[in-house]
């Protein structure tokens, strides 16, 4: 439980995975019904760029800093929950910011400072619930929602050795507890192999509808670097992957090293 984001808040990482996630969650809403979003490994909420932390690595600078400054009209809507302050939302916050007054978001965050934080951060808020606990442990708890209706995001740190493997399976046990639920993951790019044996396992597993959006800012040719990362999709919206394509279009464009690549790819069928 040594992972603290906030010394990594509003990096590349985070720009790839926010803005895909607004897209997903306004994909979702299209349909009227409520609904419940789950995020697994909710951290702060949000960041102050200006913390010791984040000013430790100004990991920022290379991140929305850089986005901001570029404008990418693709990335209208992200940059613009986002803002121009010096607190970075992290999905806790975009996800609040665009609950309808039916719809639910359930926050489970494990560190205990962190959760009493977001605890305090929330606490006007009555669609917004907070729990101290373990992420992968909250998909079996609080599935299937109430709403019928559900987007979970899953977003461990990665300190595991076995963080893949492990988050297969738990995309393989929630969609079998509730099938029609929509599930993002997101996972670091450091090198090619760690990725393709994840994909293995979803097809293995039986996880059906499986859609992966990557980008990678440089080839995953070093492993000790995050050169990029991705987002695994289960039961995508309808027109979410072309939306995506053209998202990683313009992340790749913003980003760009010599080989940066972002592509969107069908893992399994539906």
């Amino acid at each position: 439980m040594n992972y603290r984001h906030e010394f990594h808040a509003g990096n590349q990482a985070d720009c790839v995975k926010h803005a895909l996630f607004v897209a997903l969650l306004r994909g979702v809403q299209r349909k009227a019904k409520p609904l419940m979003v789950l995020d697994t490994h909710a951290g702060l909420g949000a960041y102050d760029l200006r913390s010791p932390a984040a000013q430790r690595t100004l990991e920022a600078q290379s991140g929305i800093i850089r986005l901001r400054a570029q404008a990418p009209p693709a990335l209208a809507d992200y940059l613009g929950l986002v803002g121009a302050s010096d607190i970075y939302p992290g999905s806790p916050a975009l996800a609040q910011a665009l609950l309808r007054p039916d719809d639910r978001l359930v926050l489970c965050e494990l560190h205990p400072e962190d959760g009493a934080s977001l605890r305090r951060r929330y606490r006007d808020d009555p669609r917004v619930h907070v729990h101290i606990r373990d992420g992968y442990e909250a998909l079996k708890a609080l599935l299937p929602p109430p709403e019928r209706r559900a987007l979970v995001l899953i977003d461990p740190p990665f300190e595991q050795t076995d963080e893949f493997a492990t988050l297969a399976a738990a995309l393989a046990r929630a969609q079998v507890r509730f099938r029609s639920g929509v599930y993002a993951a997101w996972y670091p790019l450091k090198s090619r192999a760690p990725v393709r044996d994840f994909h293995a396992a979803l097809q293995a597993l039986g996880v059906t509808d499986v859609i992966d959006c990557l980008l990678a800012w440089r080839p995953p040719t070093d492993p000790a670097r995050l050169n990029g990362c991705g987002l695994a999709v289960v039961n995508p919206p309808f027109g979410f992957a072309d939306e995506a394509q053209m998202l990683l279009d313009a992340l790749r464009d913003a980003f760009a090293e010599a080989g940066a690549m972002g592509a969107v790819t069908r893992v399994t069928d539906e």
